[in-house]
């Protein structure tokens, strides 16, 4: 059995504190997204990192590495996007096994209607209430815990 090293109280704090953090900024974009775009943030996400592809497409196993849900999710959530006419897979040329996920002029111009939202989203919930410092200092952290690919699964979110 591995000995523990316990988090102090104010450790233990901090670290609930995160993952309330966490949670309340997940749920409010998804819920803003919803409401706004019948899309959820993981859908966002993926129109995302398409849209900044080289001709808007991505290996679906590129573009599970770039969000961070697992593969059966993603196929899930690309086939609800392929079915809403927003993206289309196709078979790769010098790889029978491999899918593109290409982003459809319909996807496109979704994402151009939810991103001045989504950004408008995203700084009042996280960097309005921040101030230079404490946005430095954040930063910081981030960088810190992405260097540390034991942390999590090194994949970037949109």
């Amino acid at each position: 059995m591995e000995k523990a090293t316990w988090l102090s109280a104010d450790e233990q704090s901090v670290w609930r504190s995160i993952l309330r953090v966490n949670a309340a900024l997940y749920d409010g974009l998804e819920r803003d997204l919803r409401s706004r775009c019948g899309i959820s943030l993981v859908e966002y996400g993926i129109l995302v990192h398409l849209s900044e592809a080289e001709d808007r497409r991505l290996r679906m196993r590129a573009l599970a590495d770039s969000v961070i849900v697992s593969k059966s999710r993603l196929s899930h959530q690309v086939a609800r996007l392929e079915r809403d006419g927003y993206v289309r897979r196709e078979h790769c040329d010098d790889d029978r096994r491999g899918l593109w996920a290409v982003l459809t002029d319909d996807g496109a111009e979704l994402l151009e209607r939810a991103a001045p939202g989504h950004a408008t989203k995203v700084r009042e919930l996280l960097f309005d209430r921040l101030n230079a410092v404490q946005l430095v200092q954040l930063g910081s952290v981030v960088t810190a815990l992405e260097g540390d690919t034991s942390a999590g699964t090194g994949r970037n979110p949109a």
